[in-house]
């Protein structure tokens, strides 16, 4: 089990639930490390001066806030940790909304609310309430010092907890999309793009349909090169920029997603097409004891 990130409770009334939160999502975007050319040895990152191009070390390094050009307020550690929010081990929740009137823009980073062993009662009766009435609790949690706004709701059994943007950090609308009063779209466009629609919909979202096909080709690649497989990139060429005719375009999709379900009846046309893209880059069947390299041995420990 991930370890506790934050350990306190929901606070709903007079009620109290244990609870401890711990990550629901894990980052597993390949990283590289930086390396000198020809002897392998690691690039390192030094603070450095502007002004004497000196490395400076810690204890001179103070914080700044830049207000024009150039111009900086320097701010001390000990004004900061007087505005810092006291510690608290309570999600205090100020009210209950219905889940569509939160925009998705406004959520940032989930979690999980694991209930402690004593709080089990309290945590399922809140669980059952908020599914029967399809509430979203919204709150506030202190965490390391910083105060996050938190929208809380129900996702199985379980209460995931999902930290929010404020909002004045998001960007208006207005004005990002041009002024369409001129463009005139006929009901001939319009039942098109509904039937490509229909077309591509399925039933259900199932997330496993989906990977990270880039991801799977970097790994790839990285375990042929580490078997001693040379790899020759081979030269993409751009296809000529073609003219957009609306109609044509729907056309051409309406046919092409026809196929599609006739091909695969079964399987909606938005699935990934990710066999024929990992056979691009499939190792040969002589390459097989690649499979344990230290590259693949490395992506297993991170993904465990």
């Amino acid at each position: 089990m991930p370890s506790a990130i934050w350990t306190g409770s929901i606070s709903f009334g007079l009620v109290q639930v244990p609870v401890r939160l711990v990550g629901a999502t894990k980052n597993r975007d390949v990283s590289f490390n930086q390396l000198e050319e020809g002897t392998g040895a690691r690039i390192r990152y030094k603070k450095v001066s502007d002004a004497t191009g000196e490395e400076v070390p810690a204890e001179r390094i103070k914080r700044g806030y830049e207000i024009s050009k150039g111009r900086y307020v320097m701010i001390e550690p000990d004004e900061l940790d007087v505005l810092r929010p006291k510690g608290s081990h309570a999600i205090e929740i100020e009210e209950f909304v219905d889940l569509d009137e939160i925009d998705p823009l406004y959520f940032e980073q989930p979690y999980y609310l694991v209930p402690d062993a004593k709080g089990v009662k309290p945590y399922k009766l809140l669980v059952e309430a908020m599914r029967e009435l399809n509430k979203v609790a919204i709150g506030r949690i202190i965490v390391r010092s910083k105060e996050r706004l938190v929208a809380i709701r129900v996702v199985d059994d379980m209460l995931c907890i999902e930290t929010m943007r404020y909002a004045d950090e998001v960007l208006p609308r207005t004005d990002l999309v041009p002024d369409d009063a001129d463009i005139e779209l006929t009901e001939r466009e319009r039942a098109m793009a509904r039937q490509l629609v229909e077309s591509l919909a399925s039933e259900e979202f199932l997330p496993e349909r989906y990977h990270d096909e880039y991801r799977e080709q970097v790994l790839d690649l990285i375990e042929r090169k580490a078997a001693g497989e040379e790899i020759v990139a081979e030269p993409t060429v751009e296809p000529p920029a073609k003219v957009l005719d609306l109609v044509a375009a729907l056309e051409a999709s309406l046919e092409k997603a026809q196929h599609a379900k006739e091909r695969h009846p079964s399987v909606a046309a938005a699935a990934p097409k990710k066999a024929a893209t990992k056979a691009a880059v499939k190792k040969p069947a002589a390459k097989k004891a690649a499979s344990k390299t230290p590259a693949k041995a490395a992506a297993k420990k991170r993904s465990a």
